[in-house]
């Protein structure tokens, strides 16, 4: 006599759990809508009236009342050729969204670059130069002194280029050998400075040789970069969350 209670009662199998074909008709329906509007945006001439947008959507709806009949069959590899189908579908979805903001898309890597520039300027023209705003409002840019990485902020209200004492010492400049009799107004009051000629500077692709700079002798978190540096371009404006340099060869 089988014990039909025990471990070894014979049981019917589980039925396999139904394919989730709601998710994967609202993906469908996704695809769909980003196909038509990316061949909307790349051929707008094609739906320039109400007419043309009614067929679009005629059409669409067509698809989508079809697709939805579909669904409720009941094959199981209907969901695989589904699975497939989608994956088209989003493939063209996607390369017809990349064509119609292909000039937008083009701008990706410039964006990317002032994203991840950690002070670096980024070059945008033969003669263009990008400096990113950091999370303080500030325009801070790495240039070269004699070929050492300094860290300077822009400072148009600032008349010289001015070394703190730290770049000054990394630079091998002595402040015990230096006169600071420049006197200047700063922020903190009366500040006093000595002169000294860096042999070159560079921010980014400009480059000056022989500029004139200033080390501060009171204490400052960073180098300036002012206007002594920025009256060598042409240009330089600010545009939105940057700083644009514009400047001719050769520079100085």
């Amino acid at each position: 006599m089988v014990n039909e209670t025990g471990p070894w009662a014979n049981r019917a199998p589980r039925p396999p759990p139904a394919p989730r074909r709601t998710g994967l008709w609202v993906l469908f329906g996704l695809g769909l809508g980003a196909l038509v509007l990316g061949l909307a945006r790349a051929f707008p001439e094609a739906v320039r009236t109400r007419g043309a947008w009614a067929d679009a959507a005629y059409s669409a709806g067509l698809v989508v009342l079809v697709s939805a009949g579909l669904f409720r069959a009941s094959r199981s590899r209907f969901a695989d050729r589904l699975k497939h189908a989608a994956a088209w579908l989003a493939i063209a979805a996607v390369l017809a969204l990349g064509f119609a903001y292909r000039d937008e898309l083009k701008g990706i890597p410039q964006h990317l670059r002032l994203a991840f520039s950690a002070g670096d300027p980024v070059r945008t023209g033969d003669h263009e130069l990008v400096i990113p705003q950091d999370d303080q409002g500030v325009f801070v840019v790495v240039g070269k002194v004699n070929g050492q990485r300094v860290r300077f902020v822009v400072d148009t209200g600032a008349t010289d280029t001015v070394l703190n004492l730290d770049d000054a010492r990394r630079l091998g400049i002595d402040p015990a050998r230096l006169q600071f009799v420049e006197a200047a107004e700063t922020a903190n009051g009366k500040g006093y400075g000595a002169r000294v000629r860096a042999r070159r500077l560079e921010i980014g692709p400009i480059v000056l040789d022989g500029f004139e700079m200033v080390v501060n002798q009171a204490p400052m978190r960073s180098s300036l970069l002012g206007l002594s540096f920025l009256k060598q371009l042409d240009s330089f404006e600010i545009r939105g969350r940057t700083l644009v340099l514009k400047w001719h060869e050769p520079a100085g």
